[in-house]
């Protein structure tokens, strides 16, 4: 099917329903959800015959059109086949982060209304603690089934043999809701945006337009992000249910590493955060070796940069530069991208957080088709680069068929076919943020260039505003630290209303416990704070992240805290976002320490 006919198909389809059971008759025989060590694989006709059993299962414990199901599970198959057993009655799925504590769960099952719950054993305790005194009355644990419980198998097997499946399917309708997506909540109680089938299908729409992109998507994915965050929803979920794509559940993203290589995706999302640990390692990898090889390493990547500059300053390639292109491709830069895992892959996608040029265009050079995007859980993907019409440092052109304008103050407003539906008995904060026309207003400051490039300065109300009235953004000086060392983990810029810059760092804890062994250190985040070989690293890496800011954004002081971040904590989201507010009064002392004497 062409490009055209596939978006046509994708713009007509009532519901995800449909493009499913599309794709389950059409590829049939083919692999559709597997786990990377291959004891668990489904095809596309497996899995429509357990979404339909399953379906009818909950249908046998009473769940009907609207109602919702919570899901809190690592990223497994059984996500995907509950999941899509669930909004094929018409109901309403939803993810809950695992790292979410009794009560924060408990907040979402009161606004979701949920009766229904499915889990894995290692989350039923906090399930359990949070249901009390709630609607909820059936708790599927998928591991075993402890009293109260019962397992998937029985759900299945409850089923009544003559359920009448297709029809359930068949009324689902394009605006009907297909999951809540809880926002991970920075600052207040978290959000509950309602997407619509309509909204679900519409990312992977105006992203077929672009031919990498359609060339990628229906190969293989790996699905290691939060089922909870929009982005692995629609990529490792939605997406494949539309394309065909093979998806490839890692239970724990600490091993994405060493998937990749197995999974050899077509089509790959992640953060920056990883990108800068893929650059450490290749960097470290060829500065070991030696001799011809290392020459030969080195040349070939000088090549791939010459390449990349001209490809990025829209100039022909003289026949000179491909030859040596071709060659460098053979002896080092395709071997390079086998060994990361990531040589088949079409186009690969950066996002949540900016990225530096620097890592961007090395991963360039060495032919990793790397891109940045953007959107948010309640407008979905908005803006996208492209190959081969790329330009680093901004997030792309809008997508088809949306709309985007930059207010006076520099807010981005859009309006889009995947807008929300709104926030969950919510229509306050829903007025917010939507207006009677349909544009949403970001809380993005952004600049839009005369051929349409965005560029994403900064949350408008995190923007640093020093004593002498500059503005900056805290998110451009984070990067930039934490791009120069994988020994860092979490970077908070501080100076609103100081007269200069300082910074909270914390430390990786992998990359620590690496650290550690190599110098003979004990590997405690309270020892390795106050250890001189991490804050001569640390030092060496805040001076190269300065000589790539501006004066008034440089770090004129840090402080390494005794502590590791991890996602769900106090201080970051599931989604790796900073909690701004809550480290700035938890850390008060620490900031103001490193303003007790003037350092200008």
């Amino acid at each position: 099917m062409s490009t055209t006919d596939n978006i046509s198909r994708l713009s007509q389809a009532k519901s995800l329903c449909e493009l499913f059971q599309h794709t389950c008759t059409t590829r049939a025989g083919d692999l559709a959800l597997r786990t990377p060590d291959g004891k668990t694989a489904l095809t596309w006709g497996e899995y429509r015959a357990r979404v339909r059993r399953l379906a009818a299962g909950l249908a046998a414990i009473g769940v009907e059109h609207g109602d919702t199901v919570a899901i809190m599970l690592t990223n497994r198959p059984e996500f995907s086949l509950v999941d899509t057993a669930a909004y094929h009655l018409g109901a309403i799925p939803f993810s809950v982060y695992n790292t979410n504590a009794p009560a924060q769960i408990a907040y979402l099952f009161d606004n979701a209304g949920n009766r229904v719950v499915v889990c894995e054993r290692q989350f039923l305790a906090r399930v359990l603690e949070a249901k009390e005194g709630g609607r909820v009355e059936h708790v599927i644990c998928l591991d075993d089934a402890p009293a109260g419980t019962m397992t998937l198998t029985e759900l299945e097997a409850l089923g009544d043999p003559e359920f009448d499946f297709e029809s359930r399917w068949r009324a689902v309708e394009a605006d009907d809701t297909i999951t809540i997506i809880y926002t991970s909540g920075t600052t207040g109680a978290p959000k509950g945006v309602e997407m619509s089938h309509r909204s679900a299908i519409f990312a992977t729409e105006a992203m077929s337009g672009i031919p990498e992109f359609a060339v990628g998507c229906g190969g293989r994915v790996v699905s290691y992000l939060p089922d909870a965050h929009a982005i692995n929803r629609w990529y490792a979920h939605y997406m494949p249910a539309v394309t065909g794509a093979a998806v490839y559940t890692l239970a724990n993203s600490k091993d994405l590493a060493a998937a990749l290589p197995v999974v050899r995706p077509t089509v790959f999302i992640t953060v920056p955060m990883l990108w800068y640990k893929i650059e450490a390692a290749v960097r470290a990898a060829l500065a070991e070796l030696t001799g011809p090889r290392g020459t030969v390493a080195a040349w070939a990547l000088e090549v791939g940069r010459r390449k990349v500059a001209t490809d990025l300053g829209g100039r022909p390639i003289s026949p000179l530069l491909r030859l040596r292109y071709l060659l460098a491709e053979r002896l080092v830069l395709a071997r390079l991208r086998e060994r990361i895992g990531l040589d088949r892959t079409s186009i690969a996608y950066t996002g949540a957080a900016p990225i530096t040029p620097e890592t961007l265009e090395f991963l360039l050079a060495l032919g990793i088709p790397v891109a940045e995007a953007w959107g948010m859980s309640e407008i979905g993907l908005a803006t996208s680069n492209r190959p081969g019409a790329q330009r680093v440092g901004t997030v792309g052109t809008v997508l088809s068929r949306v709309e985007m304008r930059c207010l006076a103050d520099g807010e981005l407003v859009v309006r889009t076919p995947g807008l929300m539906k709104g926030y969950r008995d919510d229509p306050d904060r829903t007025a917010e943020a939507v207006d009677a026309d349909g544009w949403v207003y970001t809380g993005d400051v952004g600049v839009i260039d005369a051929d349409g490039y965005v560029t994403i300065v900064d949350r408008k109300k995190e923007l640093i505003i020093n004593s002498a009235g500059k503005n900056m953004s805290p998110a451009n000086i984070e990067s930039a630290i934490h791009a120069a060392d994988p020994l860092i983990g979490s970077v908070v810029a501080i100076g609103d209303r100081r007269k200069y810059v300082t910074a909270l760092i914390t430390l990786e804890p992998e990359a620590a416990a690496e650290f550690a062994a190599e110098h003979g250190i004990e590997g405690s985040p309270q020892v390795l704070a106050n250890d001189p070989a991490v804050r001569r690293e640390l030092d060496a890496a805040v001076a190269a992240a300065n000589a790539r800011l501006s004066r008034v954004e440089q770090v004129k002081a840090y402080t390494v805290l005794p502590v590791f971040w991890e996602p769900g904590s106090d201080e970051i989201t599931p989604t790796m976002k900073l909690r701004r507010a809550v480290i700035a009064k938890k850390y008060a002392g620490e900031i103001d320490a490193l303003y007790a004497r003037d350092r200008i």
